[in-house]
């Protein structure tokens, strides 16, 4: 894309002078900002909502697995966040961490990458580094992003570096994640390899911004059919009479050959349940049906579904209608230890047990209100987990497993415990039904 040398760009970053944006704060932005700020660089953090950079300079988190003295060290350091976009005149590099949902016919919304680069366009110069790490189809840095951000005739250097994120796991930081980085054209690739170099343990070069999209959706998708696979045979072990968790973890003592997935009651998250759709839709523009993905979609969608009707038969065997059925679900996040709502099965089995008339109450220790979404109308907030609120609920619900839910004191004193995370394993089963 640049004829540009890429040479002054690397000396900036080499002497941490160049100054760094990230565009969304959210759980691939904020990390991100912080990463780069602990490297030595100057980060402007932009986001619609004022409230973000309010917490920010009050060196308050908004995000459980990030501590307040994280963020509060970081702006010590000189990060600043904030709403105006004019600020971006000042980077050397854009970082752009948008999210690219889907529409309510399941297609790509390219929406918020399109107006961001629309509204940046104008505070755009030549020299500066763009990166996407927002999850996309391939060719999307090539023929959406690149016509906008060039528009203006600044030269600029393009890259593409998906993001690995994986909220509230202890191992694995953003810094420590190996990082995919593809650009189309030497220049760019120069550039923004020495910018995450300086920021990232380990940078991994692919040849084209396509071959880096296609990488992330792999990821995910690999993911998303292996689960599906594993939902698909619970319900045969089910109708077989056969405990599909003893059967995984048997199959997990081979050492070669062999990586478990495990059955739940959906997927959740922001990359599994979306991204194999973007390359789905984009597969019909080369004539290709991507069955697998389609099937595994379709297995994967209807496991909430699969929850409640198990739920009500097992208060059908104890002479109890779902209609009018006390239901404490227990755990709300996509996954344990989490605050994170995108996408959470728990959402999708909530309003269908709502639909057939059941009262539904929640308990997660880490989400303390469900507000309304422009998917679900929710406005619900955590309750007490008290053996009173046990007693008194015709089920119990587990759709999240955190830690900090006494699960053999739910199973102590519930009517019935509907387990769809194998939580209740080694816990007397006589109320426990597995979904």
């Amino acid at each position: 894309m640049s004829e540009l040398s890429p040479e002054p760009f690397r000396e900036k970053v080499l002497r941490r002078e160049a100054r760094v944006g990230v565009v969304g704060l959210g759980y691939v932005g904020l990390p991100l900002s912080l990463a780069f700020a602990r490297a030595g660089f100057g980060v402007i953090g932009f986001d619609l909502d004022p409230e973000k950079p309010r917490r920010i300079h009050a060196g308050e988190t908004y995000l459980k697995h990030i501590s307040a003295a994280e963020i509060a060290g970081a702006v010590e350091r000189g990060f600043r966040a904030t709403t105006d976009l004019r600020a971006a005149a000042e980077c050397d590099a854009l970082i752009l961490c948008l999210p690219t949902p889907l529409t309510a016919s399941r297609e790509p919304d390219l929406g918020f990458i399109t107006r961001t680069c629309e509204s940046l366009l104008p505070h755009l110069r030549s020299g500066q580094l763009i990166v996407l790490e927002s999850t996309t189809y391939p060719g999307t840095t090539a023929e959406v992003v690149k016509p906008i951000v060039t528009r203006n005739g600044a030269e600029l250097f393009l890259a593409f570096s998906p993001e690995r994120e994986d909220p509230g796991n202890a191992n694995w930081k953003t810094a420590s994640i190996p990082k995919i980085l593809g650009a189309d054209d030497a220049q760019s690739r120069s550039a923004a390899l020495a910018l995450y170099s300086a920021a990232i343990e380990k940078v991994v070069v692919v040849s084209s911004t396509r071959a880096a999209e296609m990488t992330k959706l792999l990821e995910n998708i690999f993911r998303a059919v292996n689960i599906a696979l594993v939902n698909e045979l619970k319900l045969l072990c089910e109708r077989m009479g056969i405990d599909v968790w003893e059967v995984i973890e048997a199959a997990a003592t081979k050492p070669f050959g062999y990586m478990p997935f495990y059955p739940g009651p959906g997927l959740g998250g922001h990359c599994i349940p979306i991204d194999p759709f973007y390359l789905t839709w984009k597969a019909r523009e080369y004539q290709f049906q991507t069955r697998f993905i389609e099937l595994a979609g379709e297995i994967n969608l209807a496991m909430p579904a699969h929850v409640v009707r198990r739920v009500q038969d097992a208060l059908n065997d104890r002479g109890r209608a779902l209609r009018g059925a006390q239901i404490l679900i227990l755990g709300v996040a996509y996954k344990a230890e989490v605050d994170d709502l995108r996408e959470s099965p728990a959402l999708a089995v909530l309003e269908l047990l709502t639909a057939k008339g059941a009262i539904v109450r929640y308990h997660d220790p880490h989400v303390a209100k469900l507000t309304p979404t422009r998917k679900h109308r929710f406005e619900l907030s955590s309750v007490e987990l008290t053996e009173q609120e046990l007693r008194s609920a015709d089920c119990a619900l587990i759709i999240t497993a955190h830690r900090a839910i006494d699960i053999a004191r739910v199973v102590a004193h519930s009517k019935l415990v509907v387990d769809t995370r194998n939580a209740t394993r080694g816990s007397p089963q006589g109320n426990v039904v597995k979904a």
